[in-house]
Formats: C-alpha cells, sequence, structure tokens
C-alpha cells in the first residue's frame, strides 16, 4: 500500500464517512496515517514490499550454507561476539563475529562445526561487561531443569518438515468459531502437556465441539510458565514447555488436515525483561528494542515496553509475523495487549467515555503505525490470514482498511461483553436489565467486526471466577449429577445456556471459547507456582467430566456443539437484519429479529409466560426450531418444537401470536408458511 493512497487531505477519510462522530479529530487520525507514511518510507526508502523487507529470520540466526554454517546476529551497540556451545566445549574465546556493517555480525562455519539439536550460547561484549545471551533470532531454545537455565538449540533438521495438509485453505468469509486454549493445560492429568498429546487428545475434541478456528496461547517461548505466556523471551522459538519445534508442526498440520484454522496468541506489546533468556539489552544497551528509563517498563506488568520508532524493533517485530506465517503456517494472529500498545498510559485507569480519550498527547502514533504495518504485511504475506486485536479501549477504526484511517484489523474482540455478563449474575436475577443488555451486545463500531464471547481464560484464572462458578458455586461440587435435583444447578446451567445463546447471535461476527468452557468446566486456572506449592492441579482440564454421560456437563456440551451448528446452518453470525422486537423489563422477557428468524428469552427466576403477545411483523406459519430447554441439553422440554403458531397480519398490535414463553429459557422461531 503506498502513503499517497492514504495521505490525500482534500479527500473525506472513510472512516469519518461511516462515523461522523470522528470529524473534530480528523487531524489526529491524518496524524496518524502521516506517520505510518513515514514509518513505512523510513524502512523502504527505495520502495518495494514489507515481505521483503521482514526477512529478518532469513538472515539472522544460525543457518545451513551449501558449504556449512552462517550466525549473524544484530547487535549494533556491542564491541564483540562469540558463538559457543556444545560443538566447541563451550569455549568463549574460539568463534568470534565480524562486524560487517556496523549492526550486523556474522561468522561462517565448515559443515562439520555445527550440528543439528546442539546446545549453543552467543556471549556478548559491551561497554566493558561480557553477557552469555540466547541467540536473538534462535529457532529453539531447551531448558536444564536441574539449574533452571536456558539455552538456544540449533535448529536444522537433515530433512525439512513435510506438509501433508498445505492445500486445505481457510474459507475468508466463513464466520470465526474460535476456541482459545492452551497446550500445556490441556491434559486431564498434572503436570504439562506436550503438542503431540494436544494433536492426538485435543484436536479431536475441537473438532466434535464444532469450531472452526484454534486460538493457540503461550506459544513463544517464556521460561516462567505461570506467566500464562505473556512474558516472551524468545520470539522466534516455539516453547520447549510443550516439546520441540516438530511437535508444533505436526498440530498445525494436523488442524488442517480437519478443517481447523490456527491463530497464534502473538505477544508484541511488550516482553520479559529478563537478561539470562531473553531479548533486553542484548548488545548492552537498554536501548536497542525498549525506551530507556521509565518509559520502558510496563507499570503494571513489570515488563519491558518496545520503540517502535526505532526501524530496528520495526524489522525484528514484523520478520516475526512472517516467520510465524511462513515456517509454522499459522492463519494468523490474536494481538495481545494491543490498548497497552496505543497509548502512552497504556489505557490505565482510562475510562474511554468519550473520543477525546483516544487521541491528543496520549496516543503512541509509533506503536499505532507499527501495527498498520503489521497488518499490511500479514495480509500481503498470507491474504487469507486473520488479525484480531485485544483492545479493551474501543479505539474507533480499529478494524477498518488502512486507507480509510483504520488499523487493518479483521476484527477485534468484544472485551466488555465478559465484564458485563459478570456483573449481571453477581446481581439478582430480577435486577438484569435488559434493556442494558441489549445495548451491550449489539452496540459497537460501524463497520467493525467484533468476535463476541461471555468468558475465556481472563475469567477462569485464581482469583475469578467462571460464569458457572459464579452462579453455581459450591453445587458445583455436589449437584452435576443427572440423578440428583439441584435448584443452583438448575439456575446456573439454565442461565448459562441463555447468555450464551445472547453472545452468540448477538454479540458479534464470530464468537470465542476457552477450552473446557464448552462444557462448564468447573474450578479455576492456577499454574504451578511458589504460593500453591508449585502444584499442577488447577493447571489441567478435567475431561472426564465432559464424557461421563451421568454427569450434566455432557449436557452443556451438547448445548454448546448444537448451538455452533444452528449458527452455522442458519448463517446467523453474517447476518445483517438484527431488529429489537420487544423488551419487557419486568416480565424479563427479550425478542428480536436475526437472519430472518426470532429469537425471544425470559430470564425471569420463576415467571412464566402463557399469554405474551410476540410481533413477528410477518404474517404466516411459525414453528419453534431450537431452544435452550431441549431434552437433549438436560432440558425438561417446556418449548413444544411441533407447534405451529399463526401470525395473523391485520392484529392492531402487527403480525404476531401469543407465545408460551418459560422461565430461564431461550428458544428460536422460523417461519414455514403463508
Amino acid at each position: 500500500m503506498n502513503n499517497s493512497t492514504v495521505d490525500d487531505s482534500h479527500q473525506e477519510l472513510g472512516l469519518i464517512t461511516i462515523d461522523p462522530w470522528l470529524k473534530p479529530f480528523e487531524r489526529d487520525i491524518r496524524e496518524r496515517l502521516s506517520r505510518y507514511g513515514y514509518t513505512r518510507e523510513r524502512i523502504l526508502p527505495r520502495g518495494g514490499s514489507l515481505s521483503d523487507f521482514a526477512n529478518g529470520a532469513m538472515y539472522f540466526g544460525i543457518h545451513r550454507t551449501d558449504d556449512g554454517w552462517v550466525y549473524r546476529e544484530w547487535a549494533p551497540e556491542a564491541d564483540a561476539l562469540y558463538l559457543f556451545g556444545e560443538f566447541n566445549d563451550w569455549n568463549r574465546e574460539q568463534y568470534p563475529l565480524s562486524c560487517i556493517d556496523g549492526e550486523a555480525w556474522e561468522l561462517h562455519l565448515p559443515k562439520h562445526a555445527l550440528r543439528h539439536g546442539q546446545r549453543v550460547l552467543v556471549s556478548v561484549v559491551s561497554h566493558g561487561q561480557r553477557r552469555d545471551r540466547i541467540p536473538l533470532f534462535i529457532g529453539s531454545v531447551v531448558r536444564d531443569e536441574a539449574a533452571n537455565s536456558f539455552t538456544g538449540r540449533v535448529w536444522s533438521p537433515d530433512e525439512p518438515f513435510a506438509w501433508k495438509n498445505d492445500a486445505k485453505k481457510r474459507d475468508p468469509h466463513e464466520p470465526l468459531l474460535i476456541y482459545e486454549a492452551h497446550v500445556g493445560m490441556a491434559t486431564q492429568e498434572g503436570g504439562v502437556g506436550s503438542y503431540d498429546h494436544f494433536t492426538d487428545e485435543i484436536l479431536p475434541r475441537v473438532k466434535k465441539a464444532g469450531y472452526n478456528t484454534l486460538q493457540l496461547m503461550a506459544i513463544q517461548e517464556h521460561p516462567y510458565y505461570a506467566s500464562f505466556g505473556y512474558q516472551v523471551t524468545n520470539f522466534f522459538a516455539p516453547s520447549q514447555w510443550y516439546g520441540d519445534p516438530d511437535g508444533l508442526k505436526r498440530l498445525i498440520d494436523a488442524a488442517h488436515g480437519l478443517g481447523i484454522a490456527v491463530l497464534l496468541d502473538v505477544v508484541h506489546s511488550h516482553a520479559s525483561g529478563n537478561y539470562a533468556e531473553g531479548i533486553a539489552e542484548f548488545d548492552g544497551t537498554e536501548y536497542q528494542f525498549f525506551h530507556s528509563g521509565g518509559k520502558g517498563w510496563h507499570p503494571a506488568w513489570g515488563t519491558r515496553l518496545f520503540d517502535y520508532s526505532r526501524p530496528g524493533v520495526v524489522h525484528f517485530l514484523l520478520s516475526n509475523l512472517k516467520y510465524w506465517l511462513n515456517e509454522y503456517h499459522f492463519d494468523g494472529f490474536r494481538f495481545d495487549g494491543v490498548t497497552s500498545m496505543l497509548y502512552w498510559d497504556h489505557g490505565l485507569g482510562m475510562a474511554f467515555t468519550e473520543y477525546k480519550c483516544y487521541y491528543n498527547f496520549n496516543a503512541d502514533l509509533d506503536a499505532a503505525a507499527y501495527l498498520m504495518l503489521a497488518n499490511e504485511l500479514i495480509h500481503e504475506v498470507k491474504p487469507c490470514a486473520v488479525s484480531i486485536a485485544e483492545d479493551m479501549s474501543g479505539m474507533p477504526g480499529l478494524c477498518r482498511p488502512i486507507a480509510d484511517g483504520g488499523f487493518g484489523f479483521d476484527a477485534r474482540l468484544g472485551m466488555g461483553l465478559p465484564d458485563f455478563w459478570i456483573k449481571m449474575v453477581k446481581s439478582r436475577d430480577e435486577d438484569w436489565d435488559l434493556r442494558k443488555l441489549w445495548h451491550e451486545l449489539t452496540t459497537r463500531r460501524p463497520g467493525e467486526k467484533v468476535i463476541g464471547y461471555s468468558e475465556s481464560h481472563d475469567q477462569a484464572l485464581v482469583g475469578d471466577k467462571t460464569l458457572v462458578f459464579h452462579m453455581a458455586d459450591a453445587a458445583m461440587y455436589t449437584g452435576m449429577s443427572k440423578l440428583t435435583e439441584d435448584p443452583a444447578i438448575d439456575r446456573a446451567l439454565s442461565l448459562l445456556k441463555c447468555i450464551r445463546l445472547l453472545t452468540l447471535t448477538l454479540g458479534g461476527e464470530g464468537y470465542l471459547n476457552f477450552m473446557g468452557n464448552e462444557f462448564a468446566h468447573p474450578e479455576w486456572i492456577d499454574f504451578p507456582r511458589e504460593g500453591n506449592g508449585w502444584s499442577s492441579h488447577y493447571a489441567r482440564r478435567q475431561w472426564n467430566l465432559a464424557d461421563d454421560p451421568l454427569l450434566r456437563y455432557s449436557d452443556v456440551a451438547a448445548f454448546d456443539r448444537a448451538m455452533l451448528d444452528f449458527a452455522e446452518e442458519r448463517s446467523v453470525l453474517t447476518a445483517r437484519d438484527t431488529q429489537n422486537l420487544w423488551i419487557d423489563q419486568e416480565r424479563k422477557i427479550i425478542a428480536y429479529r436475526k437472519a430472518g428468524l426470532v429469537f425471544i428469552l425470559n430470564t425471569h427466576p420463576t415467571q412464566s409466560n402463557t399469554d405474551f403477545y410476540l410481533p413477528v411483523q410477518k404474517p404466516g406459519r411459525w414453528r419453534p426450531c431450537f431452544s435452550t430447554d431441549e431434552p437433549r441439553f438436560g432440558g425438561r422440554g417446556r418449548v413444544d418444537m411441533s407447534f405451529t403458531y399463526q401470525a395473523i397480519a391485520d392484529d392492531p398490535r402487527g403480525a404476531g401470536f401469543f407465545v408460551y414463553a418459560p422461565n430461564r429459557c431461550g428458544f428460536v422461531l422460523e417461519r414455514i408458511g403463508e
């Protein structure tokens, strides 16, 4: 994309055309576009493509050549570098690199010098200090369990990985049904799961559950397992916690074989501050990758913050994206911590209630320019790839084309929805505000796609609770048998199904679920740490609960799958005809139209309505086609799925009919004829 495409001040920006409230901030938006154009020209002064620019992983790092090996490193302020490791008995002085252009260093070795799988480090001398470091572009890291230390590993198999399912591409028009997962905690037993275990045991579950996209967390290398993968040290190495790089490739290849796209939860918003394992002060300076001083530290996370104004940093991060797309065949990314990137105050304590909060002195234009370049690159390298932004601020235009003044993301996470649902289930059922519910689920930036979800991994972490646990609490331990009745469980599961139906059908153009939540996994996530005696008891998934036909978890799983199938068959997520038909605050009934269907939900704790007049606005015969209360989902079957309603055109209230709406139940009606 050429900068002239987006820098025509005489033409109205598309972003402002669809959202006129942005007109007072046109100067800010154009300034952002100008910074994008400036950065692009700075890294591509002679033109060319971003894909050709983002080849850092092909140039730097350790690579085989026709006559041996070459190792290149980016260390602008270093005085000397030495490669050492198993191949030379850990001799720090034997193999010095030569500086070739003032920033890059290079070493050529004969064929017999290195072997695939050998451990290596690089000794970096800078400003009179020597540190042993892991090479920046290393493709594999290994851990010495006894010493709890990490080294790089030469990863260059004699035979390249044989991909089997390359021909199976994601349909870009298919709505994303995302299964968010963590490989390590996907095991039934305690301990850390492997890529191969996930491939053999979990992928079939994802397919069976009806999800078409897998979002993998904690894949970039991180030494502290309990960080959930959000304190990255080695950006080009898949995490050693779960196996070797080929294990990850087998997982992705198998997913593609099942028709499942795979997204990487990529962390470019910050990095671990570790020196021994990470990239911090690699060349001896604080500013090689990060801002100097306090500006370079995240005040809440204790991690390092990238300086996106530096061309070397942009090159490193863009090369990282291309690497994961090409080397591991990922189908796109979920960008973590976008809010932290966009604002100098990282969005901490900011409510973002006015448009002016997004602009002026608080906007990091260099970070914005990087995100725009990142999205341009992603779609240049893989046109069908998906980029999703994790942004809680609601930045306008995040998912609009760059040419319109946007950032180029394909979709954003509906991050306000889980918080809204938590507040709702903490209140009395009688106090649920259905008008606010409608507003929260349907109000979003014009022309921007949203991935709706009622809960993700964030709501399952220790110190919080999942929705079902908020509602059922201790009854989860005693009342989930199908052989017993428990009012707390009945309430929790009935409302959970209603919440999911509302979220899927109103909350966005895609849908996300965290691993295990599809069957209402009990309890929370707590990774092994000193505070829990390094226990893995809560860092696992109890799949046996969903597999037991005598437990109600299987009913929830059956509902979740049927709901996804129903939405897919009826094209609910792609429909654009959403219309609010009725909200009855007192009786807790909400009715709406979408995809030519009529949805009606009654969240009242006790009151079932036999005399509710439903204005469907279209004469003809109507019949239920889906219900949260069906016996196959553990429901009581209070909605007669065979009953036909007749909507009369000349009713003064509009075409409609009286309908029986059971309490804590949602169902869908389809028109079947005149």
